[in-house]
Formats: structure tokens, C-alpha cells, sequence
């Protein structure tokens, strides 16, 4: 090699550096400029989710309070009726304008199965594992005109929300404070009379038997015997199947899982949910949970307590299942 040939190649390094250091320097302008334009389209596409979600929530609850007034001053069984029907219109126009934005902001793959073959003029008792706040609006969305409108069991704070709270009661939403001894006796006697109401008109009774979302550490502290869920309280069912018994046509066990991590609503408002899957099991209510006394037979709480451990083992190895399996979706082996 002659030394002209040496120095023309010793002089194009630098230059090949430099075109190389320049276009790695534009792919991370690129990149972060379309990573800002991702994060201004999840805020637009957010706040127009949130201010949807805000006016329909004032105007469709706030049409509630007259026909909750009219309840509450006029409480006989015919007036009621008509109430109802109205509340529950209400409710379930307030769902499909949620289903319509969750279907608008992004593009979420929902699996869902086992929520054929239900029956809108029905009833049902609704247990559900619960992980986030996003639960309510993936229930809703599932079972909406499936089954009779869902009627959580709610805390007894919520209740003094402006607006909501009101409609929640004229709902016939039970409220319970979720504690042990007096407390807890009354919350078991407002879940009976709330389920009274229920023996009137189908009915979807939804508890989340948790009581809390779950989160490792409420699972650490309370020393949870299951892998993915927390312990489940089971006096509001087991009220539930007292009072209405056999009027209810099967147990509907949901359990959800997002296989992304457990979302936040600003996720679902930005259309940051990629999966959902949920898993519905029609079970056979036992007849021998139907009838009896929760509060005072200690045998009739020992066989509610060993049904609903049985069904939270089957949800725990259930919720293993379904995670596993979406992973080797998106992994599959050897890949």
C-alpha cells in the first residue's frame, strides 16, 4: 500500500465517525420527538376521556336525584317501581357512554369468556377478585345488557360524595362500613334489607370480596394464604344468599387480569390498556348456603366460609393460569 493510499484511508475514519455519531444523534431526536408527541396525544386523548366521563357523570346522576327524592318521600311499592325503571335506564346509558370513550381512546384487546348464555331478566350473585379501580368499568362493560344492572356493595363513605352518593342510594347500592362487632352487625342488616328490594326486580348483586384492591403489601400485612389475592369476607354473600336463596339463577365467579400490570384509570383514559382478560365461571349456588343465619349459626358461617375458600383457592390457581398463558403469548418459547 502506497502512502497516498494510507492517508486517503486514515483521513475517511474521522468522516465515517462523524456521519455515524450524526445519524445516531438524529434517530434520538426522532425518537424523543415522537416519544413527546405520544405523551400530547395520551394527555389530549385523556382529558377528553376525563371531561366525557365528568359530564356525563354530572348530567346522568344529577337527572337521578328527583326520581331518589321521589323515593325517599313516597316509598310505596308501585312509585318505586317506576323509579327504578328510570334509575336503572339512567345507569345503563351512563355505561354505554363509558364503553363508547374506553372504545374511542385506545385500542385494548379484550378477551372475555364464559358471559354467553345470561340472562337480562335474571338474577345473579357476582363475586369478583379486584385489582384496580379500572374493575368496576371492565364488570360494567362485560355484563352490560348480559345481566340486570351490577349493584355493588359499596363503602359507607361514598355514600356523602356529592351527586354520586345520592344516585348510589337511590340505586339501591348496599353500604357498608366494613368493620368487625356493631358495625359489622349493621352492615349485615343493611345488605338484608337491600336485598329485600332486590327479591322485586332482577338483579345482579356484585361484592368484591376483598374488600380493598389488592396491592403486595395489604397482601404481606394481612398474611394472605393466596398467592394472588386477599383474604375474602364473606358476610355480605352469605346475607346476600339468605335473603334472596334460591331466587338467585347461579353464582357468576369473575376473575380479571391484566396481563400489562394492574392499570391506573389515567391508563384507561389514555388508552394505556393493552389487555384485559376476564373469566366468568357460572357455578350452581349449594342449596344448603340458602337459608339460615349468618350472624347467629356459627355452622352456617363454617360452610359459607370453606364454599368461598374453596372458590378463591380455584380463582388464586386460576389467576396463575391466565397470567402464565399470556406471557407465552407474547414470549412464546424458544422465540
Amino acid at each position: 500500500m502506497t502512502a497516498i493510499e494510507s492517508g486517503l484511508i486514515a483521513s475517511s475514519r474521522p468522516r465515517s465517525a462523524n456521519r455515524l455519531h450524526h445519524m445516531v444523534t438524529q434517530s434520538q431526536t426522532r425518537t424523543a420527538r415522537l416519544g413527546w408527541i405520544a405523551r400530547l396525544v395520551g394527555a389530549i386523548k385523556g382529558s377528553s376521556a376525563a371531561v366525557t366521563v365528568a359530564l356525563s357523570t354530572v348530567i346522568l346522576f344529577s337527572l337521578m336525584i328527583p326520581l331518589a327524592l321521589v323515593k325517599l318521600v313516597l316509598p310505596w311499592l308501585p312509585v318505586r317501581q317506576v323509579c327504578d325503571r328510570w334509575l336503572n335506564s339512567l345507569a345503563t346509558t351512563w355505561i354505554a357512554i363509558n364503553n363508547a370513550w374506553m372504545a374511542l381512546v385506545g385500542r385494548t384487546h379484550w378477551d372475555v369468556r364464559g358471559a354467553d348464555n345470561l340472562n337480562l331478566q335474571g338474577w345473579y350473585l357476582v363475586i369478583s377478585n379486584h385489582r384496580s379501580w379500572v374493575d368496576i368499568l371492565v364488570l360494567q362493560k362485560v355484563f352490560s345488557r348480559r345481566v340486570p344492572l351490577l349493584k355493588f356493595f359499596l363503602k359507607r363513605e361514598l355514600i356523602y360524595v356529592p351527586v354520586i352518593g345520592l344516585a348510589w342510594w337511590a340505586l339501591d347500592f348496599p353500604f357498608m362500613h366494613r368493620k368487625g362487632g356493631a358495625a359489622g352487625r349493621d352492615d349485615l342488616e343493611r345488605t338484608r334489607q337491600a336485598c329485600e328490594k332486590f327479591k322485586r326486580v332482577p338483579t345482579s348483586v356484585i361484592n368484591f370480596l376483598e374488600g380493598t384492591r389488592f396491592t403486595q403489601d395489604k397482601h404481606d400485612a394481612q398474611k394472605s394464604p393466596y398467592r394472588n389475592l386477599l383474604k375474602p369476607k364473606v358476610g355480605g354473600v352469605a346475607v346476600a344468599l339468605a335473603t334472596l336463596g334460591a331466587r338467585f339463577d347461579a353464582l357468576l365467579d369473575v376473575t380479571i387480569v391484566y396481563p400489562d400490570g394492574s392499570p391506573t384509570f389515567w391508563d384507561l383514559l389514555t388508552g394505556r390498556v393493552a389487555r384485559v382478560r376476564v373469566e366468568v365461571r357460572q357455578l350452581p349456588i349449594p342449596v344448603e348456603l340458602t337459608d339460615g343465619d349468618y350472624a347467629r349459626d356459627a355452622g352456617m358461617r363454617a360452610r359459607v366460609q370453606t364454599w368461598v375458600n374453596t372458590l378463591w383457592q380455584d380463582k388464586d390457581a386460576l389467576i396463575d393460569t391466565l397470567t402464565t398463558a399470556a406471557v407465552d403469548r407474547v414470549h412464546p418459547a424458544g422465540s
